[in-house]
């Protein structure tokens, strides 16, 4: 080959290279299978602090940063929440393994990407008024304030989380099942499932309260 057939051929060969880096970057898929790249978001104020990536553990590297558990995934912050129980404490890759079978269900089910399940049912689950109490003289009186973007999405992981432990313990349900219903019931918001009416109840005590 000459000097301006290799000259020529040069510049092809740095465009494919460039190409298969590019796809290599933003080839990754959470579990190695679900694909994060176009969730869709129905309510802005909790957007921001509904992050999803590829990546479903982090090894706690923004564990001791304030409020930068916002900038992980919901997917680990949902692994993170279920290990919140006696049952799963310490049990990273078990608890893990549950949400990607669970997430496998989802998809069974509904079709759909379960990553966008879980957002939709993040929002749906996320109460929107709850009531502190304030101390009048001795008296507590309950007040209904409104509830913060980030507390909302901890208060939906959290509801979604203590419905999957109340439909699997001490019951033939597997905990995997069990999520997958909490998942698909909060996205279509049916109020027969614990996070949507745990939402429904807190929101009612605050109107109560106002």
């Amino acid at each position: 080959m000459s000097e301006e057939e290799a000259a020529e051929a040069e510049p092809e060969d740095v465009e494919a290279e460039e190409e298969t880096t590019e796809e290599t970057s933003t080839g990754a898929d959470l579990f190695g299978v679900w694909d994060v790249s176009d969730i869709e978001y129905s309510d802005p104020s909790t957007q921001r602090y509904l992050n999803v990536t590829p990546v479903a553990h982090t090894m706690g590297r923004h564990a001791s940063k304030q409020f930068e558990k916002s900038e992980i995934s919901v997917v680990e912050r949902l692994i993170n929440r279920l290990m919140q129980t006696e049952d799963n404490t310490g049990m990273k890759q078990k608890t893990t393994r549950i949400v990607r079978d669970a997430f496998e269900i989802v998809h069974e089910r509904t079709e759909e990407n379960p990553a966008q399940v879980l957002v939709e049912a993040v929002e749906n689950a996320a109460p929107r008024e709850e009531t502190v109490r304030l101390k009048y003289g001795g008296i507590s009186v309950p007040k209904a304030v409104d509830v913060a973007p980030q507390r909302r999405v901890d208060q939906g992981l959290k509801f979604i989380a203590q419905g999957t432990l109340n439909a699997s313990r001490n019951t033939a349900t597997p905990v995997e099942e069990a999520l997958a219903q909490q998942l698909v019931g909060a996205a279509d918001y049916d109020v027969n499932v614990y996070p949507i009416s745990q939402k429904e109840e807190t929101e009612r005590v605050a109107a109560a309260a106002r």
